[in-house]
Formats: C-alpha cells, structure tokens, sequence
C-alpha cells in the first residue's frame, strides 16, 4: 500500500502539533511557575540544581513553547524559515523530555505523548522536504524555496 497525501494537509496536520505544543507548555509554564509545579511534588526536584518549578517552568514556556509557536507562525506565514524552525523545535521538544527524565528520574506516560510530539514535528518536515518519496505529493513548490 503505497500512502501519497498533499503537501497542504501535512503543513496542516504540522501546523496543528506546532500550536498544541505551543499551548501545552505554555499552560505547563503556568502551572510550574505560577503555581509552584501544580502538584508535582518538590520531592522530584531533590539532586537537581533546583529549589522550586519557577526556572524549569519559564524554560518550558520560553524555550519549548516559543520554539512550537514560532514555527508555527513561520508556517502559517509560509516564511522561508519555518522549517529550521520547526526542526529546532522538534528536537527542542525531545531535548527537554530527555533532560526532564535525566534529571527528574519520574517517568509519566506524558513524557512519552510529548517526545512523540517533536518525532511528529521531524517526521513532517522529512516528508515536506521530500526525503521520504511517494509520501507527499505535489512538492515541488516546496522543493524550490528549500533550493533558495
């Protein structure tokens, strides 16, 4: 069985993950740096070189969910850029589950949903770039702006 679906639906569907990242650790700053961690326990941060989910909070949010909604703004608007973006947040995305578990030594089925996530995010920008033939079709306009 051979899969061929149109640039413009996985701009769409990437377009879509960007911004569910985007709000998702912007809600998961909130609650780390508003509300001390929203109920993780303080427990998990022992042996790390934190004292509350304040700075780990404003990184997720900042850092994680700047990168998502810049690279989805970058799609939205068809820059030139947008998948560097979309590449930085990605692997932003799965750095920061892995230096999550690294350092938090907890696992929650979440960390799972959210490195998956940046998988995604990679795995679109693959397609979109045309590495993966017969994937996508009708690429060539895209094709042309990464060759600029």
């Amino acid at each position: 069985m051979k899969l061929s679906v149109s640039a413009a639906l996985v701009r769409g569907i990437l377009i879509g993950l960007l911004l569910f990242g985007a709000v998702s650790a912007f809600a998961g700053m909130v609650l780390c740096s508003g509300f001390n961690g929203g109920g993780l326990p303080l427990a998990y941060l022992e042996g790390t070189p934190f004292t509350s989910y304040f700075v780990p909070g404003l990184v997720l949010g900042v850092v994680a969910g700047g990168t998502q909604l810049l690279a989805a703004i970058g799609l939205l608007r068809r820059k030139d850029w947008a998948l560097i973006a979309t590449v930085v947040a990605g692997f932003g995305m799965m750095i920061w589950i892995f230096v999550e578990i690294a350092l938090i030594r907890q696992y929650a089925d979440l960390q799972t949903i959210y490195f998956s996530l940046g998988a995604l995010e990679l795995i679109a920008v693959y397609a979109l770039l045309g590495l993966a033939p017969g994937v996508v079709r009708d690429l060539e306009p895209i094709r042309e702006r990464v060759a600029r």
